[in-house]
């Protein structure tokens, strides 16, 4: 069993005893060496335990400078991460132009490319409160992740800044070293943006997918360009070998998302978020500046996982309402995060836009 391994950890066998090993990397223990945390003697907090001394929260952050990238974490396996979490100035103010990147077992291409804030289910500027299993996201752009990914031979973490200015970043990365078991496959997560979708077009979440896994989750950020109702769209799943039409196909975006009816109570949206699937984040127009209406989902397969043995491709419609009761499809600004589970290799992404493209204006 999983827990044997120290890697299926809940309420059910959270008392079971395991040989796996506790670890941790931070601005203070950077190599997350065992008994090496709190050593510090230079850092972002230096001058504010200046009367302290060494152990006195001396590297609570990492400098970020503008363009660079930095080395979050180098960890040699076999073991899993199984929780992040990032905050400062990187998080709160620059979401998607700090570039979130994830390499396993030597691979030169990341399986997990994405800007920061999209991965954590904010890809919209402002605050919006996440109460999910899998990503949380408290005060104040506080982001924690939860999806178990364990690698074999090593783990290489990047942050990439994008901005022309210098951040700060926070971090926690925790990670257990622990035998893996053969059919444990691999965490996967790829950023996706069209602006604006091309007219009469699905908007492709996934494809180029080779491999035996699972599709565990999405996150979609929808900008909608048109009056009335945007989400009639369906999901389409296209697995090991679809071609004209999928295998699994919904019946509209918001339902997807565990909505409704366009999620309209009394003439109002409601945002919620669930432990499985949420509408969480709503920009409303304030009829000045702001003039585009914006919404942030997420839903995860966490029971209900999506198997492929050799490819998978993902697409949703952006459809609205014309005159005489007749679907309209639509242009918005779409973009999104697909999260899945693989064997290794991992294809090759799309090229990540350029900075101009990823911004939110």
């Amino acid at each position: 069993m999983l827990h044997h391994f120290g890697l299926e950890n809940s309420l059910g066998n959270i008392f079971r005893l395991s040989k796996a090993k506790s670890f941790s990397i931070t601005p203070e223990n950077p190599t997350g060496e065992k008994g090496k945390g709190g050593m510090a003697v230079d850092g972002t907090g230096a001058r504010c335990a200046r009367d302290l001394g060494p152990g006195w929260k001396i590297s609570p952050s990492f400098a970020f400078p503008a363009g660079e990238t930095l080395a979050i974490a180098s960890i040699e396996g076999p073991g899993a991460l199984q929780s992040m979490w990032f905050g400062g100035t990187a998080a709160r103010d620059h979401g998607r132009m700090v570039i979130l990147r994830i390499y396993w077992d030597d691979q030169e291409q990341p399986s997990v490319e994405c800007p920061l804030g999209d991965f954590f289910t904010l890809g919209w500027p402002g605050y919006a409160q996440n109460n999910s299993i899998a990503i949380s996201v408290g005060p104040n752009r506080a982001f924690y992740c939860f999806w178990p990914m364990p690698f074999r031979k090593n783990c290489r973490i990047t942050l990439e800044n994008l901005t022309d200015l210098d951040l700060d970043v926070y971090f926690q990365v925790n990670y257990t070293l622990t035998d893996v078991p053969e059919d444990a496959a691999y965490f996967h997560a790829q950023f996706r943006r069209v602006n604006p979708l091309p007219y009469k077009t699905n908007y492709v979440l996934l494809d180029g997918v080779r491999g035996a896994g699972q599709y565990a989750g999405t996150y979609l950020a929808v900008g909608v360009t048109n009056n009335n109702w945007w989400g009639e769209g369906e999901f389409k799943f296209y697995i090991d070998g679809d071609t004209q039409y999928p295998t699994i196909c919904g019946t509209g975006t918001e339902d997807y998302f565990g909505g409704s009816y366009n999620w309209d109570v009394n003439g109002n949206y409601v945002t919620y978020s669930t432990p499985y699937m949420g509408m969480h984040q709503l920009i409303k127009p304030d009829g000045l500046y702001n003039s585009q209406q914006r919404f942030g989902m997420y839903r995860w397969h966490i029971p209900d996982p999506i198997r492929f043995e050799s490819d998978l491709r993902i697409e949703v419609q952006a459809l609205g309402w014309r005159s005489g009761g007749r679907y309209l499809p639509l242009q918005c600004d779409i973009a999104s995060v697909a999260y899945w589970y693989q064997t290794l290799p991992t294809a090759s992404f799309p090229k990540l836009p350029h900075r101009d493209y990823l911004e939110v204006i």
